[in-house]
């Protein structure tokens, strides 16, 4: 049996973590070593895993085998104290909307033992990061969809956690209100030192983790910081929509490699920084309807680990 060690300089570790449901393995054999302060991205398709690590990492369901420490505290060794530590935004709300802010939030605090002397500011401090002093009594049904979503992330940080788990925490959002949600986690995190596990579909969002790793099939993939990625991955990705795909493929693969086809879009990584694709575009003429080129991001990143040429088609 594998015993409780320190890891000072992880917020989050794993060993060979695995959840099995009958014969169908949901995480298999899952190592990761999450620095304290860091913001982490877990991505891949659905179904692909990620959620399931996140309950086993939060005490919501427990491992089939391996391990995993949070905060230097072993996980299966006192699920109430990891609880007290960790912080959880699930994808659907765990607020009460006939409730207001204020009886939702003074709930929780109750749930985690807090004084009410130390609720009330506790509740005070983060209304004013959300802007949302003026609404503490109002119910959450006359709030919108970002607002509630603020309120759940005030109810996830309300204890201090050392570790806020974001479980597709923007999903429905418009993108305005995306992007106050992230400004909010930010602030959060420059200002308490939290650690922030991120799991979303929103590649965009993970573009400012510190590092992602990709799962698929309960199976952890290739991993880094974004922008290193992305650099890797090539200096422009070309996409070219044409009627006759199979003779532009065959042309283009000996120059550039397998490209990933979708319908009558071929997708082609580009490492040449100073390739003439105005060249290019000459020498197709009217066998391609359209011709684009750009540089990379993470969509592309994730395209090209979960969707290989051979397969022809997305996960």
């Amino acid at each position: 049996m594998l015993t409780a060690y320190v890891v000072s300089d992880f917020a989050i570790k794993t060993r060979g973590l695995t959840k099995q449901y009958g014969q169908t393995v949901a995480v298999n054999e899952l190592d990761l070593e999450i620095k304290i302060g860091q913001f982490y991205g877990l991505l891949g398709p659905n179904g692909a895993g990620k959620s399931t690590t996140i309950h086993m990492l939060t005490t919501m369901t427990t491992a089939t085998s391996g391990e995993a420490w949070i905060a230097d505290q072993l996980v299966s060794a006192d699920p109430v104290v990891i609880r007290g530590t960790v912080g959880l935004v699930f994808q659907d709300s765990a607020l009460d909307r006939t409730m207001t802010i204020d009886e939702n939030l003074q709930f929780a605090a109750a749930m985690y033992n807090l004084p009410p002397q130390i609720a009330d500011k506790r509740i005070d401090e983060l209304l004013s990061v959300f802007g949302l002093q003026e609404k503490r009594n109002v119910k959450l049904l006359a709030l919108s969809g970002g607002q509630r979503r603020a309120v759940d992330i005030a109810r996830g940080v309300l204890h201090r956690p050392k570790v806020l788990f974001l479980d597709e925490p923007t999903i429905g959002l418009d993108l305005a209100n995306r992007r106050a949600i992230w400004r909010f986690v930010e602030q959060l995190r420059r200002n308490e030192g939290m650690t922030v596990f991120l799991t979303t579909h929103y590649l965009e969002e993970a573009a400012a983790c510190d590092h992602v790793d990709f799962i698929q099939h309960g199976k952890l993939q290739q991993g880094g910081a974004p922008h290193e990625l992305i650099e890797q991955l090539g200096a422009y990705v070309l996409e070219i929509n044409t009627a006759d795909p199979e003779n532009i493929a065959a042309q283009l693969t000996p120059l550039f490699g397998d490209p990933i086809r979708e319908d009558q879009q071929l997708s082609f990584k580009i490492s040449a920084s100073d390739f003439n694709f105005s060249e290019l575009q000459k020498t197709l003429g009217d066998a391609v309807s359209s011709m684009q080129w750009r540089r990379p991001n993470l969509n592309d990143v994730y395209l090209w680990t979960f969707c290989s040429p051979e397969q022809g088609e997305a996960v």
